[in-house]
């Protein structure tokens, strides 16, 4: 265990491991190397390099080490698993946060417990596949555990899916927040070519089978019937993103990935997130704090992101393009419930999903692994 002294605010360190040099996990790391770097600590960042993640955390001015390695597991893995065990040995952090699938496998096997070790699965990486594959990935997950001091679930619900599938460990679950500020509903910087003419649908995400954009597209005729003038933009990149666009009709465009997704959001007259699995998605906390109500599908983290009494409009079963159509398109109908929506949301991130409450949070955690008692109140944890 780590002494008090190690802890300290001058002298503790993090490193922070990360696959994914964009999306919904990038900006959480951000979040929190800033955080951290506010409280005085060394961080540093293992990440691809050339990928807004690395950019940011150099702009925020952490120590950035250049990790190559891929999303899925393969031939590199072995490679890549030595490639961050030398970054480990030349940082010498006092403790290794390993965020997502990749980061959580590599960390972990170069580590194997030697120095404290919290995971944070970012969802499930036995989700994201089926058949063989997620039978290997679920093993993998309950072996790892035994190497990890503390695994941090951004959703209750995240929790039960990993303890219902049988990873046995010690837990802490830390919803995500969201920088209030950046997203304040009353910002004036809007779009200039966003579409007119009808109510405006924004889906944020990145273009991929997760995010469930195909299953939006789907539901887009039937959306249609009922507004015949909605439009539909959906902000992003990735590897679904030219199928998506030979399927899409006129109605939809898409904006590609942005720097600031804040100005899409107050654009928009509803958001939507379609997903097939998370722990807890960014896009509706983001969008609710800009003051948009929002259509989710009810996947790990969406009932516990909702204001109270938000499901029954606003929740949707996954994989159901009919049942989503529906609730997009009454919402779309009803422009003083779409506000009241909104204003409800809005309140409820400020109150709720505060980043600054999910940077305490965490940091309670690391100093818990370090043997300090923490005395003040922060966002609570369930374990």
């Amino acid at each position: 265990m780590l002494s008090p002294q190690e802890s300290g605010s001058s002298s503790f360190s993090v490193l922070h491991a990360v696959q994914s040099g964009d999306g919904g996990v990038a900006r959480v790391v951000t979040d929190l190397v800033r955080a951290q770097l506010a409280a005085g600590w060394r961080v540093a960042v293992a990440c691809p390099p050339d990928t807004p993640l690395a950019a940011a955390v150099q702009a925020e001015g952490a120590g950035l080490h250049a990790w190559r390695a891929g999303r899925d597991p393969g031939p590199r893995l072995v490679r890549e698993t030595r490639d961050l065990a030398r970054l480990i040995r030349t940082v010498g952090p006092a403790l290794v946060h390993a965020h997502s699938a990749k980061a959580g496998l590599c960390a972990r096997l170069a580590l194997r417990g030697r120095i404290p070790t919290v995971y944070q699965p970012h969802a499930w990486s036995f989700e994201a596949v089926d058949g063989p594959v997620a039978a290997v990935a679920l093993r993998w997950e309950r072996l790892a555990a035994r190497w990890t001091r503390r695994i941090i679930c951004v959703s209750d619900a995240e929790r039960r899916t990993g303890e219902e599938a049988g990873v046995r460990a010690a837990w802490s679950v830390i919803h995500n927040g969201v920088d209030v500020t950046r997203f304040a509903a009353d910002a004036a910087d809007d779009i200039a070519d966003a579409p007119t003419g009808g109510p405006l649908v924004v889906c944020v995400g990145r273009l991929c089978r997760q995010k469930g954009q195909d299953m939006l597209l789907d539901a887009w005729p039937a959306v249609l019937a009922e507004v015949p003038t909605a439009r539909l933009v959906l902000v992003g990149d990735g590897p679904e993103g030219e199928r998506l666009r030979a399927a899409a009709p006129d109605s939809v465009r898409f904006a590609g990935a942005v720097d600031d997704t804040a100005p899409w959001y107050r654009a928009a007259d509803l958001v939507v997130l379609p997903s097939r699995w998370e722990g807890m998605a960014l896009a509706p906390l983001e969008a609710m704090a800009s003051g948009r109500p929002v259509v989710v599908s009810d996947v790990d983290g969406a009932r516990e992101s909702l204001p109270p009494g938000h499901e029954p409009l606003c929740l949707v079963p996954p994989e159901d393009p009919a049942a989503l159509a529906a609730a997009v398109g009454r919402l779309l109908g009803g422009p003083e419930l779409r506000r009241t929506l909104g204003r409800e949301a809005h309140e409820h991130v400020l109150s709720r999903f505060d980043v600054r409450r999910t940077g305490a949070a965490v940091a309670d955690v690391y100093r818990e692994l370090a043997g300090v008692r923490c005395t003040e109140h922060r966002e609570p944890i369930s374990s």
